[in-house]
């Protein structure tokens, strides 16, 4: 099973749609995973319409038409591995702990917010991704989403993909 993480897309705010390339990685993967701040409900809609499979909640930019469609946690069990998605986990200080606490019946725990990619575990064994923002690079030098797979049971070929700049 092919996994998208993709998260903090802000559209039509910080681009006016997504990349070409995570429209490609849309159409590849069985399962999108959107951790947050959407701003708009169009790309909801769409990602809706184009995956095969969307799991999704919301981010702190996103408004009540949004709010309305989507929760704060999200939990799925997708091939034996346990997946929650939350948009924020706090300060990177502690993060592992906090998160492990918070979720302790979870494999894999996708967020966002930051715009900062991160892959992580923590020592109870949760895994924590943050795939960064396709569209919004803050401080990073590239935009970024990340890929996995699930396979036999477990998360693997967890990837960081770099967008090229924007033109």
């Amino acid at each position: 099973m092919r996994l998208l993480l993709i998260s903090d897309t802000h559209l039509p705010a910080r681009a006016r749609e997504l990349p070409a390339q995570v429209w490609a990685e849309v159409a590849a993967a069985d399962v999108v995973v959107h951790a947050g701040d959407w701003v708009d409900v169009a790309l909801l809609d769409e990602l809706e319409e184009r995956s095969k499979r969307l799991i999704g909640v919301y981010g702190n930019n996103d408004g009540p038409a949004l709010r309305a469609r989507l929760p704060e946690v999200a939990r799925v069990e997708l091939g034996g591995v346990r997946l929650a998605v939350i948009h924020e986990t706090g300060a990177k200080q502690g993060r592992e702990q906090r998160c492990a606490a918070q979720f302790p019946d979870t494999d894999v725990l996708v967020f966002g917010h930051s715009h900062i990619p991160w892959d992580t575990v923590a020592p109870s064994g949760l895994r924590l991704l943050n795939p960064g923002s396709p569209t919004d690079r803050r401080r990073q030098p590239y935009c970024t989403y990340q890929t996995a797979s699930v396979r036999d049971g477990a998360l693997a070929d967890v990837e960081l993909h770099r967008l090229p700049p924007r033109g």
